[in-house]
This record gives structure tokens, C-alpha cells and sequence, in this order.
């Protein structure tokens, strides 16, 4: 939902930085903006950023989809699991999560009891379009994208919205998603 406040001043964003003492947690389904999101919302607070797919493929040497179709998604998990542990233990300031790292029991506690959640939620139509640009989702294989993400949309929902947070990205620029966040994370803290 949009902020109806005044965006933060510098000031008022040095002050928050401040009183974050854990990582800023991007959860939601593949193509909200996690990735561009965190990246643009790590520069505003002036901390590090990192994305959990990327963690992964370099601890792995080898690509999510590679993971995915040698070991399956179970396999995938575990190993997302444990990649998430590592980063909230080293206190990035704002990590990404893949779309499913949420889903699981166990990351969802992780990242509940030692990070800050935050669910970027966004419209089917507009993850569609997001999605299309790349071939390298493994869950968008062997069907109708729009099917499948309405489906993953309905079967996700309930998880996501545990997250303490929740903003929407809309198809104008990442940066007014990111100061959603910025402004969401003050509130809530």
C-alpha cells in the first residue's frame, strides 16, 4: 500500500539507519523486484546488499536452475536454508531472498526471528511481464506463466503474509518501492 507521509529527509533516513540493528529481508514472489529493489534500498540506507539466489550459485558453483534440474527442489531448499542462516549471521544490511525461501518453515523462522521481513506483493500481470525478460525460472517451465504465477501467487500468499511488512511494487520506478520500504521499516520500528 502507498505511503501517504512525506518522504524521509536525509536526516530522518541517518536516523533509521541507526536504530536497525538486523538485516532488511526481501520476501515475495519472483519477479516483485527483490533483486533491483534491495539493491536501490541498500544505497539509501547506505549498508551492504546481497542476493540469496547469487550466495547460492557461487557457494554451489553452479546456477539455481542447474540446482533445480540435478537435485531437485527439495535439494534446493536445504541448501537455501543454510546459505539464508550464513547471510543473517554476517548482518548484510538488506538481503533478497528467492521466491520460495519464504515458504519454507524453517528459513521463515530464521528470517522472522533474526531479520526484518518485508513483502514486496505485486500484481500477476505486471510479474508476467517482469518474468518473461528472463528464461532462467524454474518454475515458470513446462507451462503458462500467467497460470503458473497466479497459482504460486494464491499458494504463497498465506506465507508472505506473515512477514511483519508489506509494500507493493508497482510498475513506476524502483526507488519509490525502496522509500516504501524505508518508510514502512521506520514505522514499524
Amino acid at each position: 500500500m502507498r505511503c501517504a507521509t512525506a518522504a524521509l529527509t536525509p536526516a530522518e533516513i541517518g536516523a533509521l539507519v541507526r536504530r536497525i540493528d538486523r538485516p532488511i529481508v526481501l520476501v515475495g514472489l519472483m519477479g516483485v523486484g527483490k533483486s533491483t529493489v534491495g539493491r536501490r534500498l541498500a544505497t539509501i540506507l547506505q549498508t551492504d546488499f546481497v542476493d540469496a539466489d547469487e550466495a547460492i550459485e557461487e557457494a554451489a558453483s553452479m546456477q539455481v536452475a542447474e540446482i533445480f534440474d540435478r537435485f531437485g527442489e527439495q535439494y534446493f531448499r536445504d541448501g537455501e536454508r543454510r546459505v539464508i542462516a550464513r547471510l543473517l549471521d554476517e548482518h548484510h544490511g538488506v538481503i533478497a531472498t528467492g521466491g520460495g525461501a519464504f515458504v519454507n518453515q524453517d528459513t521463515r523462522a530464521l528470517i522472522l526471528e533474526r531479520g526484518i521481513a518485508v513483502w514486496i506483493d505485486c500484481d500477476v500481470a505486471t510479474l508476467v511481464e517482469r518474468t518473461g525478460r528472463r528464461d532462467d525460472r524454474p518454475l515458470l517451465r513446462g507451462g503458462d506463466p500467467a497460470e503458473i504465477l497466479e497459482r504460486l501467487n494464491r499458494e504463497r500468499t498465506p506465507f508472505y503474509a506473515q512477514a511483519p511488512i508489506r509494500v507493493e511494487s508497482a510498475r513506476g520506478p524502483q526507488h519509490e518501492t525502496a522509500m516504501q520500504i524505508v518508510e514502512a521499516v521506520d514505522r514499524w520500528l
